[in-house]
């Protein structure tokens, strides 16, 4: 087995969100953040996983449109399943406690896929994990609303918050729930070069 050299272009990650930055800065590699700005308005007809792989993608695009053909771009994209529909961040409090409400006592999906782009090309992983919710009365989910915690986070929860205590099984990526898929995107770093990971 031959050990990945490290690789020489600069890594971006094209996303704006703290938890994402935190989950990327857990594999040891160096990296620096560039937002991208795109259109995230879900097309007619368009599926869930169609959605959050074309997001992650026009992520990637964009700040690799951006940051020039020296960097390589992460880009990535997380979204609330339910009935086939994508739960978005709730726009006040009555969105997010209906959205909490729908959740209650059911399972739902959580789909984050991820997509890196360089001058070789571009690689992507999609993650899907089920989150089981127990049941949650109507209190609950007026006191979390009033945390502050649900009014940025997708599906109107956060599973590494507060949002944890409603959570009673998950089959699959806590990361990839969280925001980034660390299992899918440290594959995708090893085989462009990034690696090994988590050296010192």
């Amino acid at each position: 087995m031959t050990t990945a050299t490290p690789h020489k272009r600069a890594l971006v990650l094209a996303s704006a969100s703290p938890r994402r930055r935190e989950l990327l800065g857990v594999l040891g590699v160096e990296f620096k953040v560039a937002p991208a700005d795109i259109d995230e308005t879900v097309q007619p007809g368009e599926t869930p996983e169609a959605y959050v792989r074309r997001m992650a993608l026009g992520k990637a695009e964009a700040g690799y449109a951006a940051a020039g053909s020296d960097s390589a771009v992460l880009g990535s994209d997380t979204a609330v399943v339910i009935d086939g529909r994508i739960l978005g961040k709730p726009d006040d409090r009555a969105a997010a406690i209906a959205m909490l409400t729908e959740l209650s006592g059911r399972t739902h999906r959580v789909m984050s896929a991820v997509a890196l782009l360089d001058v070789e090309g571009c690689s992507e992983a999609l993650s899907v994990t089920e989150v089981t919710f127990r049941t949650i009365i109507a209190k609950e989910a007026d006191q979390y609303w009033a945390t502050g915690e649900p009014a940025d986070k997708a599906g109107g929860y956060g599973i590494q918050g507060r949002g944890a205590v409603f959570v009673r099984a998950i089959q699959g990526s806590y990361s990839g729930v969280v925001g980034l898929p660390l299992f899918e995107t440290a594959a995708l770093l090893e085989e462009r070069g990034y690696g090994p990971l988590m050296q010192a």
